[in-house]
């Protein structure tokens, strides 16, 4: 009797064993069955080959004339620097110390590296060898344009690659007007102290530039 016991008890854990088993199994046949229905999609994978359009490519051009939300430039002054062929020569918006204050982050982040803090042109960059730029102070870059300092930050010039996908174009605004602010500090006179005594402020002397 007790072996007829054990026995039953053992078949009884097998067909327990092999239930157990066949519905794991047919779980699994489920659950696959779907991510099957889910993974077969009728799509295409990016640069998949089409047999549907005349060119072989799922890929499609975009439609003539499509512009990415944020980016139609409308204002070509601003979005340039330049009016036709002719440099834009005031600055796009008002000047405010919230302007300069962002000017100031922005070129120490990106243009001091090789201009210095003065705009000099003897960034560490420079000094470990990298070409030096012309000092932003010499009579020609004074004078110049506002629009040729945002065309160069956009686009490039010489040995100075462009800035154009870093720095956004309001930011390269606002460098620009902070270039100018080192260009005034660095050249400025008695009467440009606004509210203080002139007369305690020595003008600076001829061919000597102010640090």
């Amino acid at each position: 009797m007790a072996w007829e016991r054990e026995q039953s008890m053992k078949l009884n854990h097998s067909w327990q064993n092999l239930a157990s088993i066949s519905i794991v199994a047919f779980l699994v046949l489920v659950v696959a069955g779907c991510r099957q229905d889910m993974h077969n999609q009728p799509k295409y994978k990016p640069l998949r080959a089409s047999s549907f359009f005349p060119d072989g490519s799922s890929a499609r051009q975009l439609v003539d004339g499509t512009v990415a939300r944020g980016t139609l430039q409308e204002d070509v002054a601003f979005f340039t620097g330049k009016v036709g062929t002719a440099l834009v020569k005031e600055m796009p918006f008002p000047v405010t110390k919230e302007v300069l204050d962002r000017g100031q982050q922005r070129y120490e982040i990106f243009c001091r590296p090789c201009h210095d803090s003065s705009g000099s042109g003897n960034g560490m960059v420079v000094q470990r060898g990298y070409r030096r730029p012309p000092s932003m102070h010499i009579d020609r870059l004074r004078n110049v344009e506002n629009g040729h300092f945002f065309d160069v930050i956009t686009n490039g010039f010489g040995a100075m690659p462009d800035y154009k996908v870093q720095i956004t174009a309001r930011d390269r605004w606002n460098i620009v007007a902070y270039i100018r602010a080192l260009q005034l500090s660095q050249h400025a006179g008695a009467a440009d102290v606004p509210g203080g005594d002139p007369t305690k402020v020595q003008s600076p002397v001829a061919g000597e530039r102010r640090h």
